[in-house]
């Protein structure tokens, strides 16, 4: 009997030990699991970390411009009309409280506003004549520009010698026939008195004061127009104003391009200038805040936007 209880207690304890076995290799699967699950948690956590770190990079600094204000007024040139619109919209939109004026009065009228105090800037399709620099008027060339002769798109004649171009302005030929087109007669346009596209347009033409005009128009958009419709005639604008309603005569066989402008091919060619009494350094900040927009990266992309040259 007494061998039957040992026995007995001998396979209790057996059972017991094992049932602990079975307990304990329990307790360590779970906290496996645990620690594992912890583990994926904190990765989970370092990597949605790291993505919000991608996703929101810091705000880049900006400029802050709405500390100038005021108003800046031009005057002048309507051969500058396309440059100027350009780069007003441009500089408002950078500097947000400056509001920008600009008169197309012609180069002359301009020049006469900045002289009298009235404008800020005077414009001028021309170099500054001796006498506005010596009331004071300084010559900021801000782009340079070509000017073209222009005919209708019927006109067969479509190169003309410079020698030639003087002698339909001051009227000595007076028909297309003398100079290799159909039989029709010459209509010579221009710009009014006072005009810089006129004025350097003499000059280079080496016609100054001598034309036969058969009419005077008071804007460049006014000259293309009338040349556009009118049979037989003739005229100049600003390059960057051509367009395919008329043809652009090549002059001495050279074509009228921003190229050959750049290369000094092209006859005729001027400056667009931005007149200033005294130095840019001399004037308020709003006038030497305009003149470094001009001359920005953003300001030279507007100028060349509009199919002006960069003065080198």
């Amino acid at each position: 009997m007494k061998k039957k209880i040992t026995k007995a207690l001998g396979i209790l304890l057996t059972a017991s030990m094992c049932l602990a076995g079975f307990t304990g290799c329990g307790n360590t699967d779970d906290t496996a699991a645990t620690n594992s699950t912890a583990d994926t948690a904190t990765t989970n956590e370092s990597v949605a970390q790291e993505s919000n770190a991608t996703a929101e990079p810091a705000p880049e600094a900006t400029t802050d411009n709405t500390d100038v204000s005021g108003t800046i007024s031009l005057a002048g040139s309507t051969s500058m009309e396309k440059l100027c619109e350009a780069l007003m919209e441009g500089f408002m939109e950078a500097y947000p409280n400056v509001t920008v004026t600009t008169e197309y009065t012609g180069s002359g009228a301009g020049l006469e506003s900045l002289a009298a105090g009235s404008v800020d800037i005077g414009n001028a399709s021309r170099h500054i004549k001796d006498s506005e620099a010596e009331s004071g008027a300084v010559e900021n060339v801000v782009a340079l520009d070509g000017i073209a002769v222009i005919t209708d798109l019927e006109n067969d004649v479509t190169d003309l010698s410079t020698e030639d171009l003087a002698k339909v302005y001051t009227g000595e030929i007076k028909n297309w026939s003398e100079l290799g087109g159909k039989d029709e007669a010459i209509v010579v346009i221009g710009r009014e008195s006072g005009s810089g596209t006129r004025d350097a347009f003499e000059e280079l033409v080496e016609v100054k004061d001598a034309c036969a005009y058969a009419q005077e128009l008071d804007s460049t958009g006014a000259v293309l127009a009338k040349v556009a419709a009118t049979p037989g005639a003739i005229g100049y604008v600003s390059l960057d104003v051509v367009d395919d309603t008329v043809t652009a005569v090549a002059l001495n066989g050279v074509e009228a391009s921003e190229e050959n402008i750049l290369a000094g091919t092209y006859a005729l060619q001027r400056p667009f200038v931005m007149a200033t009494m005294g130095t840019i350094d001399e004037q308020n900040e709003l006038v030497s805040t305009w003149f470094d927009y001009i001359n920005s990266e953003e300001g030279k992309e507007i100028t060349k936007s509009v199919g002006l040259i960069i003065p080198e």
